[in-house]
């Protein structure tokens, strides 16, 4: 009799086991509600089943991905990319070598792609930046010079193009792209760049009386001054010229800054007190520059700030710790605009 009793309840518990096509709807559901961590787990547990399910195991990476467990999600886009080409799962792949930060890896998929097809902008602003991130600023250039030609309006190609033109040496004409970028495109990095590269003579030198200590730091560091922006000239013992000062300071009362920084080499042998400027100066740019509410985007827009954050570090807040996006399950829009009551 108890041998009868566990064949019934096992055969019951047959019965109500979950079907592969039911099974695989819940999964896709609890992606599609933002639940991931769910999801990943239904698409295991058909993956112990049906192994050889492609589609599940790429829908798997990219919940995995999302989850920020790239290894994982890489293993399955390799799995499926072995059995068959797929030019968005290889996307995915990059973008998760690129995300984990193995840059050489993103490299070699994103290659793949562009040779299969190279008029994606996507790609070659993603490959290009990967080679400026290894060093590469000149292949960078090769690369986009035939996109900004084809994309003369791309404010993102033209960032990644003039920055990339400016480390490489090219400098007066890097400068004008990273200038249009950042007047037309409101892009704070940008005016960090084009500060640092750019100077602004003083028609009148200003002479700042210091200490015969702070003149003699600033006789020493000269050509530090000179990477900053600076042009400073020690005039006597006690009295420094200040002959130029990086762009972005102008009006910000540079001549303090010179004497902060000359403070800090004499305290510390460093400072940092040009490079807090000028990010307090970002931080209040980007504010001023973000995308606010009211503010109708186009289709183009809206996917072109979608590509920047994904290739922006620490995208998911603003300089001031405020989230810059929140996830909205199927429920969530659902409740916002009162289905099912």
């Amino acid at each position: 009799m108890r041998i009868v009793a566990l064949l019934i309840a096992a055969g019951a518990a047959c019965a109500q086991s979950t079907s592969p096509e039911q099974l695989f709807r819940d999964a896709v559901a609890a992606q599609q509600h933002g639940d991931e961590a769910l999801a990943v787990r239904k698409y295991q547990e058909l993956l112990k089943r049906y192994p050889d399910a492609v589609e599940v195991r790429a829908n798997l990476g990219a919940a995995l991905a999302t989850l920020g467990r790239y290894d994982e999600a890489i293993e399955q886009y390799r799995a499926v990319l072995a059995k068959k080409e797929n030019a968005g799962l290889r996307m995915n792949l990059a973008l998760a070598y690129y995300k984990k930060g193995d840059i050489p890896k993103a490299v070699v998929e994103l290659r793949t792609l562009q040779a299969a097809g190279p008029g994606d902008t996507r790609v070659a602003t993603l490959l290009a930046d990967c080679y400026s991130r290894e060093g590469q600023d000149e292949q960078a250039i090769e690369l986009l010079r035939p996109v900004e030609a084809a994309h003369p309006d791309d404010l993102a190609v033209e960032w990644l193009l003039g920055s990339a033109m400016i480390r490489a040496g090219h400098k007066r004409d890097g400068l004008e792209r990273v200038v249009r970028a950042a007047r037309e495109g409101n892009r704070p990095e940008a005016y960090l760049l084009a500060g640092q590269t750019a100077q602004q003579q003083l028609l009148v030198p200003e002479i700042l009386h210091v200490s015969p200590a702070q003149a003699e730091a600033a006789e020493a560091h000269v050509q530090e001054f000179a990477a900053l922006g600076f042009a400073v000239a020690r005039l006597a013992p006690d009295q420094v010229a200040l002959r130029a000062v990086p762009s972005l300071l102008l009006g910000r009362d540079p001549a303090s800054v010179v004497r902060d920084v000359l403070s800090d080499l004499l305290e510390q042998g460093h400072s940092r007190r040009v490079e807090e400027s000028i990010n307090h100066l970002l931080a209040t740019m980007a504010c001023h520059a973000a995308v606010r509410a009211q503010r109708a985007l186009s289709l183009p827009e809206m996917n072109a700030l979608l590509r920047e954050m994904e290739r922006t570090e620490r995208a998911d807040q603003c300089n001031h710790g405020r989230p810059t996006w929140v996830r909205l399950s199927l429920t969530d829009l659902d409740r916002l605009f009162l289905r099912g009551r």
